[in-house]
């Protein structure tokens, strides 16, 4: 095995030019995230997004989020998600309604300047993906001489992968259109993966020393951004222990066999039982960061409420089969007069939810081949494309469409080609196209929601198209 392994890599050495074997920089070139952080103001700006529609009381300005931030600088606390005062709320995690009331006490509620301000922000978070891309075609990638097609750069993916993030309309509709959490969730989830390749030095050589202390930062800031994205979008979070997980499997066997199979991995000889305390610590932030929301929920609710509120609200919904796989509006009525709101009102937010979750159960166990069925047209959607229902121009359709699913069909043959050829951080990439869309399939399906692994897409969409090497040059690992 040591042997086979050896000449690989000598044959990729060899392949490859000067300047690529020296040690690889994982940093991206400044000039990239630049152009995509202009590049989205200039769209907002040019194209007035920041110009929101006043219909129902601004309620498309942020929807519940918008409520919620409007109620905060009001002073009637963190509450009133709808129309109207409902109380104290659960419905939405903090981040993103918090840094809404924050524009709204800076620039005024529902002004053209707080909506500014808001998409700067998430022009921000955007273009800040793409070092994180960069990193991660880089380390998967580049490290190993993958997709090079004889090129003269030392980390082809990388810019590419990176480019296209920061330049291609798709990547950043949502930081220039939406007032939502999007480009906030897929930031810190992207650099959520770049850190599990760190703790796992992939990419790296093999005489790269690291001090202890300095995995246990790294491990600290998994944990904090874990935290945040529990407190933005907390669907995500069934990828948190797989990647832990995966950042300690090559591990699980004595030293001797961890060191044959990972040389190319760039583990070193590390004890188990410092890696695993370094998984508690992250564990130990995580629950940290999270913990002022949990006892705010405590204090305000009555009740143990880790991230969110509105799962049987939102299950109850998609159980109604007159919606046809997933229901259109909002969850509960916006008219303060109807019955349903009266009723959301009346019972409090977490008794409601309690109720309708059952109801949900039961209207899933009433007709188990319908919910099936909608399952089915859910995953459907979720990779190849939501269909508009007022989408009046049948061409403008079909073109967004083609543009959604053709880096759905690129993205997902990316992963199968790199898991064949078993590159390095190629299961970690399919564990999130696996966990992501979960909770999606089962309940309601929007396009916005495949974007936290869009980056992913990005990346496994150009490693197809370059990977036009022979199968003998390709990266060993899992």
């Amino acid at each position: 095995m040591g042997t086979t392994v050896i000449l690989t890599r000598m044959k990729l050495a060899a392949t490859m030019p000067e300047s690529s074997n020296r040690r690889l920089s994982f940093r991206a070139p400044w000039v990239i995230f630049w152009t995509g952080f202009v590049l989205r103001i200039a769209c907002i700006l040019i194209g007035h997004t920041y110009r929101i529609r006043a219909f129902d009381d601004h309620f498309d300005y942020g929807f519940e989020a918008g409520r919620i931030a409007r109620s905060v600088v009001q002073g009637h606390g963190y509450g009133n998600p709808f129309n109207g005062f409902s109380g104290p709320t659960a419905w939405l995690p903090p981040l993103y309604p918090l840094l809404m009331a924050l524009s709204f006490k800076i620039f005024g509620i529902y002004t053209n300047a707080a909506a500014i301000f808001l998409m700067v922000c998430d022009s921000l978070f955007s273009a800040a993906i793409a070092p994180a891309v960069y990193e991660i075609a880089a380390r998967c990638f580049d490290a190993q001489g993958i997709a090079r097609r004889a090129s003269a750069k030392a980390t082809p993916m990388a810019l590419w992968s990176a480019w296209l993030w920061a330049v291609y309309p798709a990547a950043l509709q949502y930081a220039v259109h939406w007032l939502w959490e999007m480009s906030l969730t897929t930031c810190f989830f992207a650099w959520a993966f770049v850190l599990a390749l760190r703790l796992r030095r992939i990419g790296e050589q093999d005489d790269v020393e690291r001090k202890t202390s300095r995995d246990f930062k790294l491990w600290a800031f998994f944990g904090l951004l874990w935290g945040m994205i529990a407190l933005s979008n907390a669907s995500l979070l069934l990828c948190l222990p797989v990647s832990i997980l995966w950042i300690l499997w090559p591990l699980r066997d004595s030293k001797q066999q961890t060191a044959n199979r990972n040389q190319l991995s760039g583990y070193n000889d590390r004890s188990l039982s410092q890696s695993v305390a370094g998984a508690i610590l992250a564990c130990v932030v995580f629950a940290a960061t999270l913990a002022p929301w949990v006892v705010r929920n405590e204090r305000a609710l009555h009740a143990f409420v880790p991230t969110r509120s509105n799962f049987g609200v939102e299950l109850w919904q998609s159980s109604l089969f007159y919606h046809d796989v997933f229901p259109w509006g909002q969850a509960v009525p916006l008219w303060t007069g109807d019955p349903e709101f009266k009723l959301y009102v009346q019972m409090g937010e977490l008794n409601y939810a309690k109720m309708r979750g059952a109801q949900a159960m039961e209207n899933l166990r009433a007709r188990p081949d319908l919910f099936a069925r909608f399952t089915l047209k859910r995953i459907q959607f979720f990779w190849f494309g939501v269909p508009h229902a007022s989408e009046k121009h049948e061409s403008n359709e079909v073109a967004r469409i083609f543009n959604y699913s053709f880096l759905s069909v690129a993205g997902l043959l990316g992963l199968g080609l790199a898991l064949k050829r078993r590159v390095l951080g190629a299961w970690l990439m399919a564990s999130a196209f696996l966990l992501v869309p979960l909770v999606y399939y089962a309940v309601t399906v929007q396009a916005r929601f495949r974007h936290p692994i869009e980056p992913l897409i990005a990346i496994l969409s150009v490693y197809l198209f370059r990977s036009t090497t022979s199968r003998n040059r390709v990266g060993l690992g899992t």
